[in-house]
């Protein structure tokens, strides 16, 4: 299907977001709204707005606009440029979808076949740089876009290049931009891990020294001990792989008890948290450099998380466990694991953070306000979506411009959470 063009209304919109937009600026009317990656700049998930809201009225904050032609799928939202980018599925094909900053279409463009497999849907969230989109299809064709427009500048068939080897619920990593590399984890034996041109789609190196297959994590990169690294999870193993060599700089066995391993790591100051689902548990590791591996500081059972994610806020953890029995919020001291509150009234939440407070989505509707706290948190306000399935609302909520991003299948919802 052909790409659809930027028509002349369509550019204007544009061009009046592109005016407007400083004045909404960071939610302290400074600065272009910008969250370019999955967990926003750095993928710490915090928000830097200011001046939100510390409590919603009655109903929820004022909704802005509701956008329903996203296509079926699990992709969040990122915002780069005064636009708003994310993708679904059309029927059989996958496509980027370009939105302007009131929630009009600017542009489509595909990628590749819909997965049809367990769970369908779009899986990842483009990732921007320096006027480009990058973006992994479930099948491994990971392509590169012009923002604007939404040409498609290179392609790569991960499948064909690196044999790419994937489980029951597909690729679904949101790659990551570095410099000049474009990183992700193809799991293949002709790269487990590895870099391409963000340019070209140019293979810059290939790791084949890890050994299992790819997981459904997405990555973060960090500098530690003087090393530029990503830290992703394989299905069996936490890994830190050099990011300007490929070499392998560490590796430690996590072994989950449902191949899942889709939760990105947590990094502070050489410790990393890491978790799965289904009673799996989470685990706080610290880095070794020196025997190329990290030691397991403390592991809870009942500390799993599936699809939620986790932050860091302070020295306090936050995430959502979704074991089978006794699926609650949890926030505990990062390093030593201790309890300092739990939630069973939340359920399965994916969350996000902004100023002082936790945004947290129910997986069936449920929307919430938590106020970061020396105890914990405390819930301080809710409204509610449509009641969907269980799983319906897996995309992470995004605090960016003063605005609050919804994805649940084709629909965007965005609220206003400024104070003022």
């Amino acid at each position: 299907m052909e790409r659809k063009q930027i028509t002349a209304a369509a550019m204007a919109l544009l061009v009046a977001a592109s005016i407007i937009t400083p004045l909404l600026g960071a939610g302290d009317g400074g600065g272009s709204p910008d969250w370019p990656e999955f967990h926003g700049p750095g993928r710490t998930n915090i928000s830097p707005d200011r001046g939100l809201l510390k409590e919603w009225p009655e109903g929820g904050p004022r909704k802005l606009w509701t956008y329903s032609q996203c296509g079926k799928g699990y992709s969040g939202v990122v915002i780069a440029e005064g636009m708003i980018f994310t993708a679904g599925d059309f029927d059989r094909e996958e496509r980027l979808v370009a939105l302007d900053m009131n929630g009009k279409l600017l542009w489509q463009s595909p990628n590749g076949q819909a997965w049809r497999g367990s769970s369908p849907g779009s899986r990842a969230t483009p990732t921007y740089s320096d006027g480009a989109l990058y973006h992994m299809n479930p099948t491994g064709r990971l392509a590169a876009y012009e923002a604007s427009s939404g040409k498609e500048l290179w392609a790569v068939d991960l499948k064909s290049r690196f044999d790419a080897k994937y489980g029951i619920w597909a690729l679904a990593e949101n790659v990551i931009v570095d410099g000049d590399k474009v990183l992700c984890m193809p799991g293949g034996p002709k790269g487990r891990v590895v870099a391409l041109d963000k340019r070209t789609g140019k293979t810059l190196w290939a790791n084949t020294q890890i050994e299992h297959s790819a997981a459904y994590c997405s990555g973060v990169v960090v500098t530690h001990a003087g090393v530029r690294q990503l830290i992703t999870m394989t299905q069996r193993s936490v890994v830190g792989v050099n990011v300007e060599t490929g070499a392998l700089v560490w590796s430690a066995p996590f072994v989950p008890r449902s191949p899942q391993n889709a939760l990105t790591p947590v990094f502070r100051d050489g410790y990393v948290f890491v978790a799965c689902g289904h009673s799996s548990g989470g685990a706080l590791m610290k880095i070794d450099p020196s025997s190329r591996s990290a030691s397991t500081l403390w592991h809870r059972l009942d500390l799993d998380n599936c699809h939620g994610g986790a932050l860091l806020v302070d020295d306090k953890l936050y995430g959502c466990s979704c074991r089978q029995g006794g699926k609650h919020f949890y926030c505990v001291d990062f390093l030593t694991g201790e309890t300092i509150k739990l939630d069973k009234t939340l359920g399965k939440v994916g969350i996000t953070c902004a100023e002082g407070m936790i945004y947290a989505l129910n997986h069936r509707g449920t929307m919430y306000l938590l106020s970061v706290t020396p105890d914990g948190f405390d819930i301080v306000s809710r409204f509610e979506f449509e009641k969907k399935p269980p799983n319906s609302y897996l995309a992470h909520p995004v605090v960016c411009g003063g605005k609050l991003y919804i994805r649940c299948n084709q629909d965007l919802y965005a609220y206003d959470v400024r104070a003022n």
